[in-house]
């Protein structure tokens, strides 16, 4: 049985997070969405409240907290803005989190603290115009000469690549090849700036407007050979491990994209005249905001769940992809029906609903599609 009952710990940090989104990230968030502009000033608020470094120890700069903690935080930053909260999860769950996991001591001491602190941004350099949900189709290389690699590739869809405090992307790249012919893929982290390496214009996207999204090129990057990133030949399985953590987080900010639809929604029904009474009044509005606050808590129990068997270092890979893709699902459909209550205001910018429509697409998409989701669970069933 999932146990949905906080710690006081939890609880605290859910309702201090809860405060800062509503006071600090909401009045703004429609203002970066329009501008398409990164939050400088609520990262650094971000930063101030500890949450880049909550799941990481003490000794780094972290808060010394849980994966748990973290996946509450994006939760909560969700509700009010995706953008926001996929800045956060990226940060931490895709660009330190690689560090935490498979880096030397000497990597550790050289990135932790700043990650920890949100002085700095990391990226997760895996996607390629070729090689997205196959990801083993990896096209950039890296040749080791001299106690040099050279790296050249391409890279798209990078979050947080290209902010004024990314300080790092830890790349993919095939190293050279298996006993059985297949590629040998690697990580290696490549500083920001470093000669070569170009970020080139952000993207125009459907959503995540205030999110930081650019696609890569690597001409002849030159770093230390001490810059690879866990055992040569490693790469590929240490990444697919940090996705199958980062689809819990994505998950958490799938159900806070969604509790968020239901915020709205309810606060519109019984403010909103129609016929003489509050659309709320209908059974059809009130029957259709019942069944997304149904979404939401499977969802939320869905997370839950996974994050808690994660946690307790039990097999979790088939309980994160049923989370990611009951909670992508959960924010989707909620953005649908929200809209539909506000009616006409439901399609314009003026309501955070629309922003959620926009927004949530990606959730089906963004660190593993559905369809990947579906082939992992169906994997796990011997299909």
């Amino acid at each position: 049985m999932v146990n949905t009952e906080l710690s006081a710990e939890h609880r605290e940090l859910k309702e201090t997070v809860a405060a800062f989104a509503r006071q600090v990230v909401q009045p703004v968030a429609a203002y970066h969405d329009e501008s398409k502009t990164f939050p400088y000033a609520v990262v650094k608020g971000m930063a101030e409240l500890g949450l880049f470094g909550l799941p990481f120890p003490e000794e780094f700069g972290g808060m010394g907290g849980d994966y748990f903690a973290l996946c509450l935080a994006i939760e909560e930053l969700a509700r009010v803005d995706q953008s926001v909260a996929i800045t956060l999860e990226a940060g931490v769950s895709l660009g330190a989190m690689p560090i935490h996991r498979f880096g030397t001591a000497e990597q550790k001491a050289a990135w932790l603290p700043q990650l920890c602190a949100g002085d700095a941004l990391g990226a997760f350099g895996l996607t390629e115009p070729e090689a997205g949900s196959d990801a083993g189709g990896t096209r950039t290389t890296a040749v080791l000469a001299d106690g040099s690699w050279t790296i050249n590739g391409n890279k798209c869809f990078i979050t947080n690549s290209g902010t004024d405090i990314t300080r790092l992307v830890t790349v993919t790249a095939v190293t050279g090849r298996r006993a059985d012919g297949g590629k040998e893929i690697s990580t290696i982290i490549v500083p920001v700036p470093t000669a070569g390496f170009t970020v080139e214009p952000a993207y125009s996207k459907v959503g995540w407007h205030a999110s930081d999204t650019h696609p890569l090129t690597l001409d002849d990057v030159r770093v230390p050979e001490e810059n690879l990133l866990g055992e040569r030949g490693r790469g590929f399985a240490n990444f697919l491990q940090i996705l199958d953590e980062g689809r819990i987080a994505i998950a958490a900010l799938a159900t806070g994209a969604a509790q968020g639809c239901v915020d709205e929604s309810v606060a519109y029904a019984k403010q909103r005249q129609a016929f003489g009474r509050p659309i709320g009044d209908n059974q059809a509005i009130a029957f259709k905001i019942a069944r997304m606050e149904a979404r939401v808590h499977t969802a939320r129990c869905a997370y839950y769940d996974a994050a808690s068997r994660m946690l307790a270092g039990t097999p979790f890979k088939k309980e994160a992809a049923i989370a990611k893709l009951i909670s992508s699902e959960a924010a989707m459909d909620n953005a649908r029906d929200a809209t539909q209550i506000h009616g006409g205001n439901g399609f314009m910018n003026d309501y955070p609903v629309a922003r959620h429509y926009r927004d949530s697409k990606i959730l089906e998409i963004g660190e593993g599609t559905s369809e990947v989701q579906l082939m992992l669970i169906a994997r796990t069933l011997g299909l």
